[in-house]
């Protein structure tokens, strides 16, 4: 490479794991903001990929207002004798881990999720055009993943692409995530582990089976078997299922095994379909979360793309912190959203009966998972915002849990009752009227001195203490 060609910044995996506040960045990629971006893979043959080449449709990094948030999709393709369909999204999830080698960009999320961040300090060395974060994935993957031939990269900043290509990548993650809902974890012998995101969680571990998606949703069984399979080296390695502990929760033991060494024993036991006991833990990454609500004994599910706070008034930001870094938190999970129509989702929990809430910009993608009977018995924002509102909703409408909800009501009705009538009679106090007092208070003769007035309004014009020795 010429003098003039060589990266102005570091490349290293040191950099894995860095963040980028609002204060410290030049412009945001993405993000919580934006409605349009994406990353999509798309394997093509040898004679449509340029090897190396980087295009950039729309303004470039140094023409982007600083401090503004912009739409951005990435499009790579790639191209090789043993580049296969099933590959794409394996090669996909892995942009998140090579763009956080880039010193200064921050990289987070998957798919339609992405976040990233160039920061001002990587913009003044020279981090100023997507020509070099383009330049070092292609060097980072052709180093790594050797059966990636030929491979160049796009970048969209212009809203109007950026827009059109996302309706275009919606249709191919749907295409890869309806391929496993034939096949059951019963149906096969090896699950698959990820530990892609332990540079942000360092003892999550993902167990990837038929019925459960890795909660990043960009990974299913297919995908991390071929994975596996290319690289056997990389973060996606198979997982012998074991002995099956309990079917209902989804323990096994090769699971267990897997989850302890992974996690450097910071975890030893998963149930894959339940949000009690040994949850499944979270990185940073997961598409969406479902959350315990006590008061109704049910769950509220929400995704990134919900702004306001779901109805226990807590919004999405505030739940992942109690969801992600890798630790088991009963009644919290991270979940991908292609779990929500597995035939296992939370059966142990008592599956879609024990759905309660869904944040209405989730429930648009989830739609067709919703048990018929179910659809009008669970609430959105629109319906229920508070406790309160919730809970006169499911009971109304019926709900699977409305029973439940009565009768906890009436409990709690008696036992309020039944403390009202133990409790004793309330005195009310005798106000006496404003009476003078003069004269003289004589200390008794053990040296102290005790005055109590009780319900008495007392006017003193003048009190004389008188102690022992004749000293007033």
């Amino acid at each position: 490479m010429s003098e003039e060609e060589k990266f102005p910044v570091e490349i290293s995996p040191v950099y894995e794991g860095e963040r980028i506040r609002k204060g410290d960045m030049h412009v945001e990629l993405g993000g919580p903001d934006v409605t349009y971006k994406w990353e999509l893979v798309q394997a093509k043959s040898m004679d449509e990929v340029e090897d190396g080449k980087v295009n950039i449709v729309g303004p470039d990094l140094n023409e982007l207002e600083e401090g503004k948030s912009y739409p951005y999709g990435v499009l790579v393709e790639v191209a090789g004798a043993q580049v296969e369909k099933d590959l794409e999204s394996v090669i996909e999830r892995r942009i998140h881990d090579f763009s956080n080698y880039v010193e200064g960009y921050m990289h987070l999320n998957q798919r339609y999720d992405i976040w990233c961040r160039i920061s001002k300090k990587a913009f003044k060395k020279g981090l100023n055009s997507f020509k070099w974060i383009g330049k070092a994935l292609i060097r980072l993957f052709k180093a790594e993943l050797p059966f990636i031939e030929k491979m160049q990269v796009t970048f969209y900043t212009d809203p109007e692409k950026v827009k059109e290509l996302h309706e275009f990548a919606l249709k191919v993650y749907e295409a890869r995530d309806a391929r496993t809902r034939g096949i059951r974890d019963e149906d096969v012998d090896t699950f698959y582990s990820c530990v892609l995101c332990q540079s942000f969680a360092p003892q999550h571990v993902c167990i990837i089976t038929p019925n459960r998606v890795s909660l990043c949703g960009a990974i299913n069984w297919f995908d991390a078997r071929a994975a596996a399979r290319v690289d056997p080296k990389g973060p996606v390695i198979p997982v012998p299922k074991g002995e099956c502990l309990d079917p209902i929760k989804g323990e096994y033991t090769g699971a267990n095994e897997c989850v302890e060494k992974r996690s450097l024993g910071a975890n030893k036991r998963f149930y894959l379909y339940s949000a009690f006991g040994y949850p499944h833990t979270s990185c940073g990454c997961f598409e969406t979360i479902l959350f315990y609500i006590p008061e109704v004994d049910g769950f509220g599910c929400v995704d990134r793309g919900f702004k306001g706070p779901t109805v226990n008034g807590l919004p999405f930001s505030t739940l992942a912190t109690q969801v992600g870094g890798g630790i088991q938190t009963e009644g919290f999970l991270g979940l991908g959203i292609e779990y929500y129509r597995s035939s296992k989702f939370m059966q142990a929990d008592g599956g879609w009966n024990r759905v309660v809430w869904i944040a209405s910009t989730l429930r648009k993608r989830i739609e067709d998972a919703i048990p018929a009977e179910l659809k009008d018995k669970i609430a959105t924002e629109k319906e229920a915002s508070t406790i309160e509102e919730l809970e006169k909703f499911l009971v109304e409408k019926g709900h699977p849990l409305a029973e439940k909800i009565k009768e906890r009501k009436a409990a709690l009705a008696a036992e309020e009752a039944k403390a009202a009538e133990a409790a004793p009679p309330t005195v009310t106090p005798t106000v006496t009227p404003t009476v003078p007092m003069e004269g003289v208070v004589a200390a008794p003769s053990f040296g102290g001195i005790k005055i109590v007035f009780s319900g008495a309004k007392i006017k003193v014009g003048k009190l004389t203490v008188v102690v022992e020795g004749g000293k007033s």
